[in-house]
């Protein structure tokens, strides 16, 4: 395809988000519908309609411009049937397949994780960083890894999922932890997402009327509040102690709801020396650059990829 159109698409659960960015990555076109209910179909068609009044609506040939798709869940590399995604009626699906037999033409597909990862490291807080941890805290917990301008996926497509890990050196209070949807108990994502905050919060205050943003407002002037917080950040900075040990990446970026907290970036780092296998840690803790246009904007970009056909 000569066009040099990338069309980014954030298929999300409850909306649907497209952008048309351009070579040096400058959106012209940027826009949400409600994503339909339980109606496979009804999505197929949306994502269709969408792609198609971009490409009108920036002036290009239809059928040119290439196309990603960022989706939670991800590709069974068996099957290339999605699977766990929060749009419930896509899980089993050949949703890649299917995409590219009603545009004419290849499709990316990664998860929305990885494309925010992708975002981030091209033209986000990460530009020019050679391996970039890009980590999603809201109301679960994904991350995705980007070496060198290139999202990994793995061998079995689950690079960087590192929230359905057991949390690292737990305490005694800590095990055998909360039952987390993928089956287990003591996940990472059971600790550090926003619903791992407030459940967190619940237990020790014992107030079911709480909600996250509260509980962070209030850790200026209660006690119980800035406990909470305090519990979250050690236990985020143990979580990522374990990818430093792992994977020593030159960056890692927070998005998601709970990256907007100002002191996890001064209190993580400090926190995280303690577990990291090293005298000293240089690894910078940025917050994103793009909020929340970094999904769909790692769904363009990765449909730029010369080898994109391959993901």
């Amino acid at each position: 395809m000569a066009c040099g159109m990338r069309i980014g698409i954030d298929l999300g659960g409850t909306k649907t988000e497209i952008i048309a960015i351009d070579a040096g990555g400058h959106a012209q076109l940027r826009r949400r519908e409600p994503t339909p209910r339980d109606d496979y179909g009804a999505i197929l068609d949306l994502v269709v309609r969408l792609v198609a009044d971009a490409e009108a609506a920036c002036g290009v040939p239809g059928g040119s411009a290439r196309v990603g798709i960022g989706t939670p869940g991800s590709l069974s590399a068996s099957t290339g049937l999605l699977r766990g995604s929060n749009s419930v009626c896509l899980n089993g699906m050949p949703v890649k397949r299917d995409l590219e037999a009603r545009l004419a033409r290849p499709v990316a597909m990664a998860n929305d994780a990885n494309c925010f990862a992708l975002s981030e490291a091209t033209d986000g807080a990460a530009c020019g960083a050679g391996v970039v941890f890009g980590v999603i805290l809201g109301t679960g917990v994904g991350g995705g890894l980007v070496i060198h301008g290139r999202l990994l996926e793995g061998r079995n497509a689950i690079a960087g999922e590192w929230g359905h890990n057991p949390l690292p050196w737990p305490r005694d209070d800590e095990r055998p932890g909360r039952a987390c949807f993928c089956g287990r108990h003591g996940c990472i994502e059971t600790f550090v997402s926003g619903p791992g905050l407030l459940a967190d919060y619940v237990q020790h205050a014992g107030d079911p009327s709480a909600s996250t943003h509260a509980i962070i407002a209030g850790a200026t002037n209660d006690a119980a509040c800035e406990a909470a917080l305090a519990r979250y950040e050690d236990r985020l900075a143990r979580a990522l102690a374990h990818v430093i040990n792992i994977v020593d990446p030159d960056v890692i970026v927070l998005g998601g709801g709970m990256s907007n907290v100002e002191r996890w970036y001064r209190s993580v780092p400090r926190l995280w020396s303690r577990w990291v296998f090293r005298d000293r840690v240089d690894t910078p803790l940025v917050r994103h650059a793009h909020g929340d246009s970094s999904g769909v904007r790692g769904a363009a970009w990765l449909s730029a990829r010369a080898d994109f056909h391959d993901l």
